[in-house]
């Protein structure tokens, strides 16, 4: 393999390591506020957990505020940067980063998604009120988490 077939592999690489981590970080935002609302039914106290409901509520804040700027999100430039820097074509990555990103982008207006995305950081901010985080700052009892 030529030195130039191998960078191009290390980017494009690097380029579905991004896409897997925008993946992860879409799942964390969705599957997050699920499960706070699951978690308060069911009373699980990790739910409660203050790092964790921080982290929550500035993930989808970062997300609402750069759709309300008309910003584009830091990782969507860099995966396309990464998949430039490959030459990738027709079939950019593999197959698994293939579907993933037919699953993760959608084409429609801006506007679009960033009502879908208030809505849901209204959502977000809903769940931190109707099932409040423990403090940050307060030492765990032993048994929580």
């Amino acid at each position: 393999m030529a030195a130039g077939d191998r960078l191009s592999s290390l980017y494009r690489l690097a380029a579905d390591l991004v896409l897997y981590l925008h993946i992860a970080f879409v799942v964390f935002v969705v599957a997050g506020l699920v499960l706070i609302v699951v978690g308060h039914i069911a009373d699980w106290r990790w739910i409660r957990n203050g790092w964790f409901r921080l982290a929550h509520v500035a993930a989808i804040g970062v997300v609402v505020l750069q759709a309300w700027l008309g910003v584009l999100c830091p990782l969507t430039i860099l995966e396309m940067w990464l998949r430039d820097k490959a030459g990738d074509a027709v079939y950019p990555g593999s197959f698994i980063a293939h579907w993933a990103e037919q699953i993760l982008y959608y084409d429609a207006p801006a506007w679009v998604f960033t009502l879908c995305y208030s809505a849901f950081g209204l959502l977000v901010l809903a769940s931190w009120i109707w099932i409040r985080p423990r403090s940050i700052t307060r030492k765990n009892a032993p048994g929580d988490s």
